[in-house]
C-alpha cells in the first residue's frame, strides 16, 4: 500500500471519515470498538479514528474488508505512525484482528511481521508508556501461536519467542502480565499442539525452563526476591507443559529456592507445585517416580502447626500430589499415604481451627479419591496382611490415634474422618476396625461427652458398610431381657442400627433380634402383671425399637430366597395380633417388595406368600377402627395391599376380586365393610383379567347412581383405576365396553354427587383420550357438566375439570378437519354457557380463559378479538364472580397476545375496566392494581392514564413510583452481585470512565493510579515478605543445624493471640444502634415481579395452579382416599357470635389481680406487677416520639393517682 495512504490512515481525524468508516464497518472483529465512539477517552478516540481511516482506505481500493486486508493495512500503518497514542491504537487493533487472520497468511508473513513487532518492542522497552508495548507483545504471542511445527525449527522463531520471554520479568506489571499470558498461550495453545501428529511438548518448552532456572539462580537470595517471584508466577502456569527431564530440573530449583525461608517465595513455589499436580499432566511430563520424589522432598518444608496460611497451602499441595500419584500409579501412592496421614494428624494439634478443618478435609479427599476406587480389588484386610493392605492398616492406626486425649479439642473432626474411613473401607477392613468401634462406644458413654451426634454418625457409617453382625460382635448390645438394673448403657445403638442398616442378612434378624424382641415383650408382661408400669413401659419400648429395625433389614437384603420363608409366619401373626407393630411390619413388607426383590426369583418367592398375607391384610382393613387401628394404620395396610399386589399372581387376584364382589352384594355386610371392600377392589382392579373386570363392572354399576355418596365415589374410583391402568386386560376392557361406559356415565350425570365429581371427571378424562370422531356427540354432552365443575368445592375436582376441558379440546383437534376449525367448533359449544345463569357465566369465562391459554396457537386472531369484546361487556356485570373471571381473562390476554395486535383493543379494555362500579373497584382493588401494572409495562404510563377515569390516576401514580423504586432496588442488587458488563446499563460517558472497556483483561495505563497501586503492592509485599523466627521452648537456644529448623520460620508473627471482638454481622446506624432487618421486610415484589411470578399468577387464574393453602391441603389429602371419619376438622374458631372462641385465654396480668379489691397484689416467687413497657422499634421513630411521650405521661399520671389514693387510704387506716 502506498506511503501517503498509510499516513492518511494514521492521521485522518475528520468527522466525516470518523463516523462513516467506524459506524458502518462490516467486519465483526471490530464490533467491540464501535462502542468507543461515545467515549471521552483520548485513547478510545484515537482507536476509532484509526479504524475509520483504515476502513476508508480499504474501501477506496475496492477491498472486501476481510481480516487479511485489515492485517495488511494495519501493518503498513504500524510502520508509518510516530506518536505513542497512534502506535498504541494500531497495536490494539492488530491484536484484535490477528486472532482471526488465516494461519497460512501469518506463516507466510511471519518474517516481516515479527521484524516489525520486534523493532517496536526494542524501541518501547524503556518507554514510560506501556500501552503500545503490551499490545505488541500480545500480537507477537498470537503470531507465534499460529505458526506450524516446522517453523519452530528455524532460529528466527526461537529468537522472537525469547524476545517475548524476556519481558516476563519486566518491572511494569501490565507488560509482565501480557508477556506471561503470551508465553502460556504459545506453549499451551499453539495450533499444532491440537492436531493428530501433535508432539508431547512444545519445542520451546526446554528453552523456557532454562530461562526460568537461570533467572532464579541469577536473582539468588536477594532480599526483595522480586524477579524470583515473577518467574515463579510464570512457572505456576507453564510447568505442566515441560518435558519430564526439564520438570525435574525446575522442581529441584524450586526446592532450593524454598530453603531461603522467604515467606512469599515459599508460598509461590508451593503454588507452582500445586498447579503441576492439579493439571493432571501426562507421564511424559510428570512420571510417577518424579511425583513420588517431590512428595518426599516436600516433607522437609512442613510449616509449623501454628503457622496458618503456609500450612494450609502445604496440605492442599500434598493432597493434589497424592491424588495425581494415585492416577499415575496406585501402589506407589498407597506406599506414600501413611506418612501423609501421620503428618496430617499432627495438624489436628494446631491451635487454628482452619488448619484442623483443612487437615480433616484433606484426609477425607484422599480416602475418597485415592483409596475408595481400588477397594473392590482388595480382599479382607487383617492386621498381618501384606502390602498394600498393610499401608491401609497404618493409615487407619494414625487416624485411630486421634481418639486419644491429646486430640480431644479436634475430636469432632477426627470422628468425621473415621466416618469416611468406615464408609470407604468398612466392608473389607472390618477386622482391623473392631477395636476402634469399641473405643468409640466407650467414648460415647463417658460423662459429658460433647460429640455424641458425631459418634452416632460414625458408627452408623460402620453399620451401613460392615453390617450389623460385625458391629454387634465387636460391641454387644448388652440387652437380653434378664437385666437386674434398667441402665441399658448401649440402648443408643438401636436407633443407630435402625437408621443405617441396609444390605444385611434377613436371617440375622430372624435368629438374633426376633428372640430378643420376644424376651423383652415377655419381661414387659411380667412387670405389667406385677403392677410395675414404669419398668413394663421401658421393656415395651425396647421391644418396639427392636422391631423398628425390620424395615432396614428388608432394604436390599442378601438372603431373601432363603430367609423370608422363616420370617413370613411371624410377620403375619404380628399384623393380625399386634396392632402396635402393624405399621412397622407393613412398612417392612413394602420396603422388601420395592427395595428387596431385585430379581424375578425373589419377587416370586415373596409373591408365593400372597395367599397368606393378603387375606390377613384384607381382614385387618375391613375391621372397624377400634380393632383395625387408627386411620393412619388402615392407610398403611392399604398401601401394603397395593404393594403386595404387584408381586401377586393375576389368577389369585381374580379369585380375591370375585370374593370381594360377592361380599359387596351380600346383605349381611355393613356399610363400613362395603366401603372397605370397595377400597380393596380399587387396589385390585388394575391387576385383574378382562373377564373379571366385566363381572366387577356389572357389580358396581348400580352404585354409580347410589344415593350413598361414599359408595358412589368409591364406585367411580374403581372405574377410574380400570380406565387409567396401563395393563393390557384393562385397556382391552375399556375398548370393548366403550359404548356401555359412555351410556352409564351419561345416565349417572344427574345423580352424580359432589364428592364423586373428582373420580368421575378423572374417569371421563381417560375415556375421552380414547375417543374418535364418531364419538363427538358424547363429548358435546359432557360440556355443561365440565364447565360447572370448574367451580366445584373440591380442589381435585376443579383440577380434573380443567384437565378434562383441555383433553376435550385435543379430542376435537383429533376429530378434525383442521385445528382451527375444530377449535372454532368447540368454542361454539362453550359460548352457550354465556347465556346461562350467573354461576354458569363465571364458569364459562374461566373455561374460555383456560382454553385460550392452552390453545392460543390454534385460534385465529379474529376469534380472540370477538372473545375479548364479549369479555369486556361482561365487566359491566353486577356479579362479583363474573367480574373476577373477566379480569382473569384480561390478565391472560395481556400476557399471551402480542403488543402490536393488542394495541387497537387497549381503549376498549381500559374503558370497560374504568366503568366498573365503586363497589367492584373497592372489592377488586388488588386485582386491578396488578392488572394496571401489566398494562403500564406493556403500553406505557401516559397511554394508560389517558384512557382511565380520574379516580384511577392516584393509583397509577403510586404504581409508577413503586415500579421506579423496585427498578432501583433491582439495579442495586445486581450491582452488588457483580453484574456482567454486557448486562449493565450503559454508563454516562464522563472523563476516562470508558477506559476499562479497551483492554481484553486489563485497563488502559493511568500513570498516577498505577504508581499508587504499585506503592500499595510493594508495601503489602514487604509486610507479607516479613518472617519471624520462633525461639526454642523454655529459653532453649535455637539450633540452626536442626533438620526441622525450617519449621521455625513463620509467616505469622508468634505470640499470644488477641481476642477479637465478636462479629455480629449487623449493620449499625450513625448513632450506634443495631439495624436488624426482619425476614418480612423484603422488597414488595408485587410490583417487581419477573416473568416467572407473572406466569404463576396466570396459572392460578386459569386453574393450572391453586393457592398455597389449597395446594398444601391437596398435597396432604391423597387423591384416591376419602376423608376418614376419625380425622379432625380443620376449622378454628375466631370472630364474634357463634364463631367466638369459647376457651378464651386469660388477660395479660390476670394472675396478679386481687380477689378482694381493686388493683394488683405481689405474688411470692414471681415478678412484681409493674407495668413493663415492651420494646418496640416503632418507638425509635422521631416523628412518633411526641405521641409516645404522651402515652408514657398518661401512664405516669395514672400511677401517681394510684399512689396518692393508696397513701390517703393508708393514712385513714392509721388514724382510725
Amino acid at each position: 500500500m502506498e506511503e501517503d495512504s498509510a499516513e492518511e490512515a494514521a492521521t485522518e481525524k475528520s468527522s466525516g471519515t470518523f463516523l462513516s468508516g467506524l459506524s458502518d464497518c462490516t467486519n465483526i472483529t471490530f464490533s467491540k470498538v464501535q462502542r468507543f465512539w461515545e467515549s471521552n477517552s483520548a485513547a478510545h478516540k484515537e482507536i476509532c479514528a484509526v479504524l475509520a481511516a483504515v476502513t476508508e482506505v480499504i474501501r477506496s481500493q475496492g477491498g472486501k474488508e476481510s481480516e487479511t486486508e485489515y492485517f495488511a493495512a494495519l501493518m503498513t500503518t504500524l510502520e508509518a505512525v510516530e506518536s505513542p497514542e497512534s502506535l498504541s491504537a494500531v497495536a490494539y487493533l492488530l491484536n484484535l484482528v490477528l486472532k482471526r487472520v488465516p494461519s497460512p497468511v501469518l506463516i507466510k508473513k511471519f518474517s516481516d511481521a515479527s521484524k516489525a513487532f520486534m523493532s517496536i518492542v526494542s524501541s518501547q522497552a524503556c518507554s514510560s508508556s506501556t500501552s503500545a508495548l503490551r499490545w505488541v507483545l500480545s500480537c507477537l504471542a498470537t503470531l507465534l501461536r499460529k505458526q506450524d511445527l516446522a517453523a519452530w525449527s528455524y532460529p528466527i522463531t526461537l529468537q522472537v519467542y525469547h524476545g517475548l520471554l524476556s519481558f516476563c520479568v519486566h518491572t511494569k506489571p501490565k507488560v509482565r502480565k501480557a508477556a506471561q499470558y503470551g508465553v502460556c498461550s504459545v506453549l499451551r495453545g499453539s495450533e499444532f499442539m491440537f492436531g493428530d501428529a501433535a508432539p508431547e511438548h512444545h519445542p520451546a518448552a526446554p528453552s523456557t525452563a532454562k530461562f526460568c532456572v537461570q533467572e532464579i539462580e541469577k536473582a539468588g537470595g536477594a532480599k526483595e526476591a522480586t524477579t524470583t517471584l515473577h518467574v515463579l508466577a510464570l512457572l505456576r502456569d507453564v510447568l505442566p507443559c515441560f518435558p519430564a527431564a526439564v520438570v525435574k530440573t525446575c522442581c529441584e530449583t524450586l526446592l532450593r529456592v524454598m530453603t531461603l525461608s522467604h515467606v512469599l517465595v515459599t508460598a509461590c513455589a508451593m503454588q507452582a507445585f500445586h498447579s503441576l499436580f492439579s493439571a493432571q499432566a501426562s507421564v511424559a511430563c510428570l512420571p510417577a517416580e518424579l511425583n513420588a520424589q517431590i512428595i518426599t522432598a516436600l516433607y522437609d518444608y512442613v510449616p509449623s502447626t501454628s503457622d496458618l496460611q503456609p500450612l494450609l497451602t502445604w496440605l492442599s499441595t500434598m493432597e493434589r500430589a497424592h491424588i495425581n500419584l494415585a492416577r499415575l500409579q496406585k501402589d506407589l501412592c498407597w506406599a506414600h499415604l501413611p506418612r501423609l496421614f501421620s503428618a496430617a494428624m499432627n495438624c489436628f494439634l494446631s491451635p487454628h481451627s482452619q488448619v484442623v478443618s483443612a487437615a480433616a478435609q484433606t484426609l477425607q479427599a484422599l480416602l475418597s479419591e485415592c483409596i475408595a476406587p481400588h477397594m473392590e480389588d482388595i480382599g479382607t484386610v487383617s492386621a498381618s496382611a501384606p502390602a498394600p493392605a498393610a499401608h491401609l492398616c497404618k493409615m487407619f492406626r494414625s487416624v485411630e490415634e486421634g481418639l486419644t486425649y491429646r486430640f480431644h479439642a479436634a475430636w469432632d473432626e477426627v470422628l468425621r474422618v473415621l466416618e469416611v474411613f468406615f464408609e470407604t473401607c468398612g466392608k473389607q477392613c472390618h477386622p482391623i476396625m473392631r477395636k476402634c468401634l469399641q473405643s468409640l462406644c466407650d467414648l460415647r458413654l463417658s460423662p459429658h461427652f460433647p460429640y455424641t451426634a458425631e459418634v452416632d454418625q460414625a458408627v452408623g457409617a460402620a453399620v451401613s458398610t460392615m453390617g450389623p453382625e460385625v458391629l454387634l460382635e465387636s460391641v454387644p448390645l448388652q440387652i437380653d431381657g434378664k437385666e437386674e438394673t434398667l441402665d441399658f448403657p448401649r440402648s443408643w445403638l438401636l436407633p443407630v442400627l435402625r437408621d443405617n442398616v441396609q444390605g444385611a442378612r434377613l436371617g440375622f434378624f430372624t435368629s438374633y433380634f426376633l428372640p430378643l424382641a420376644a424376651a423383652l415383650k415377655s419381661r414387659a408382661l411380667e412387670f405389667t402383671q406385677a403392677g410395675k408400669s414404669v419398668e413394663a413401659k421401658i421393656y415395651d419400648t425396647l421391644q418396639w425399637q427392636v422391631w423398628t429395625l425390620l424395615p432396614g433389614f428388608c432394604t436390599h437384603p442378601t438372603d431373601v430366597l432363603g430367609a423370608f420363608k422363616g420370617l413370613a409366619r411371624t410377620l403375619g401373626m404380628a399384623i393380625s395380633e399386634r396392632p402396635d407393630l402393624r405399621p412397622t411390619v407393613c412398612q417392612a413388607l413394602r420396603t422388601l417388595i420395592h427395595k428387596g426383590c431385585e430379581t424375578d426369583a425373589e419377587r416370586a418367592e415373596v409373591g408365593r406368600f400372597a395367599k397368606n398375607f393378603l387375606p390377613i391384610l384384607f381382614n385387618v382393613y375391613s375391621q372397624p377402627e377400634k380393632d383395625g387401628g387408627t386411620s393412619a394404620q388402615r392407610r398403611s395396610v392399604l398401601d401394603t395391599v397395593r404393594a403386595y399386589l404387584t408381586v401377586t399372581d393375576p389368577q389369585m387376584v381374580c379369585g380375591f376380586l370375585e370374593k370381594a364382589s360377592a361380599k359387596l352384594t351380600s346383605l349381611e355386610s355393613s356399610e363400613f365393610a362395603r366401603l372397605s371392600i370397595l377400597d380393596l377392589v380399587v387396589a385390585m382392579a388394575p391387576y385383574a383379567d378382562e373377564q373379571s373386570l366385566g363381572s366387577l363392572y356389572r357389580t358396581i354399576q348400580p352404585s354409580l347412581q347410589s344415593k350413598e355418596r361414599s359408595m358412589q365415589k368409591k364406585a367411580y374410583r374403581v372405574l377410574e383405576e380400570v380406565c387409567a391402568a396401563p395393563h393390557a386386560p384393562c385397556q382391552a376392557f375399556v375398548r370393548s365396553h366403550l359404548q356401555d361406559l359412555q351410556a352409564a356415565l351419561l345416565d349417572s350425570l344427574k345423580s352424580a354427587a359432589s364428592p364423586a365429581k373428582r373420580p368421575r371427571l378423572k374417569c371421563l378424562l381417560h375415556i375421552v383420550k380414547q375417543l374418535s370422531a364418531e364419538h363427538e356427540p358424547f363429548v358435546t354432552a359432557l360440556v355443561p357438566e365440565v364447565i360447572l365443575c370448574t367451580k366445584e368445592v373440591s380442589v381435585g375436582a376443579r383440577k380434573n375439570a380443567f384437565m378434562l376441558l383441555v383433553e376435550m379440546g385435543h379430542a376435537f383437534i383429533r376429530f378434525g378437519p383442521t385445528p382451527e376449525e375444530a377449535m372454532q367448533r368447540f368454542l361454539l359449544l362453550i359460548y352457550v354457557g354465556l347465556t346461562g345463569s350467573v354461576t354458569m357465566i363465571s364458569c364459562t369465562v374461566l373455561a374460555l380463559t383456560r382454553l385460550f391459554f392452552e390453545f392460543k396457537d390454534h385460534l385465529e386472531f379474529s376469534v380472540v378479538e370477538q372473545l375479548l369484546q364479549n369479555i369486556c361487556l361482561l365487566l359491566a356485570s353486577r356479579t362479583r364472580d363474573v367480574v373476577k373471571a373477566a379480569l382473569g381473562f384480561l390478565k391472560v390476554t395481556l400476557l399471551l397476545v402480542d403488543t402490536k395486535l393488542l394495541a387497537k383493543h387497549v381503549q376498549t379494555m381500559l374503558e370497560a375496566v374504568g366503568n366498573l362500579s365503586d363497589d367492584m373497584r373497592r372489592h377488586f382493588r388488588m386485582k386491578l392494581r396488578n392488572l394496571f401494572i401489566k398494562f403500564i409495562r406493556k403500553f406505557g404510563f401516559e397511554l394508560v392514564k389517558g384512557l382511565l377515569p380520574a379516580e384511577y390516576h392516584k393509583v397509577l401514580v403510586n404504581i409508577r413510583k413503586a415500579e421506579s423504586r423496585s427498578r432501583k432496588q433491582r439495579a442495586l442488587k445486581k450491582a452488588a452481585a457483580g453484574m456482567d458488563e454486557e448486562e449493565a446499563p450503559p454508563p454516562q460517558p464522563r472523563g476516562d470512565s470508558m477506559e476499562e472497556i479497551l483492554a481484553d483483561s486489563e485497563d488502559e495505563e493511568e500513570e498516577e493510579e498505577e504508581r499508587q497501586r504499585s506503592k500499595e503492592w510493594r508495601k503489602q509485599a514487604r509486610q507479607k515478605g516479613q518472617a519471624w523466627l520462633k525461639e526454642g521452648e523454655d529459653d532453649e537456644p535455637l539450633n540452626f543445624l536442626d533438620p526441622n529448623v525450617s519449621q521455625r520460620v513463620l509467616a505469622t508473627k508468634p505470640g499470644p493471640k488477641r481476642s477479637r471482638g465478636v462479629s455480629h454481622d449487623f449493620q449499625m446506624s450513625e448513632d450506634g444502634r443495631l439495624i436488624i432487618h426482619d425476614e418480612e421486610e423484603e422488597v414488595d415484589d408485587d410490583e417487581a415481579k419477573g416473568a416467572d411470578e407473572e406466569m404463576a399468577d396466570v396459572l392460578q387464574d386459569v386453574g393450572l395452579r391453586s393457592k398455597k393453602s389449597q395446594k398444601r391441603r391437596f398435597r396432604e389429602e391423597p387423591d384416591d382416599e376419602e376423608a376418614e371419619a376419625g380425622t379432625y376438622s380443620q376449622y378454628r374458631a375466631g370472630g364474634s357470635g357463634i364463631h367466638r372462641q369459647l376457651n378464651k385465654e386469660p388477660a395479660f396480668g390476670a394472675e396478679y389481680r386481687s380477689k378482694k379489691g381493686k388493683g394488683d397484689v405481689k405474688k411470692k416467687g414471681q415478678l412484681d406487677p409493674y407495668a413493663y413497657i415492651p420494646l418496640n422499634r416503632a418507638k425509635l421513630n422521631r416523628r412518633k416520639r411526641a405521641k409516645m411521650q404522651g402515652q408514657f405521661k398518661g401512664l405516669m399520671k395514672g400511677a401517681q393517682r394510684g399512689a396518692k389514693a393508696g397513701r390517703r387510704n393508708r393514712l385513714k387506716s392509721q388514724r382510725s
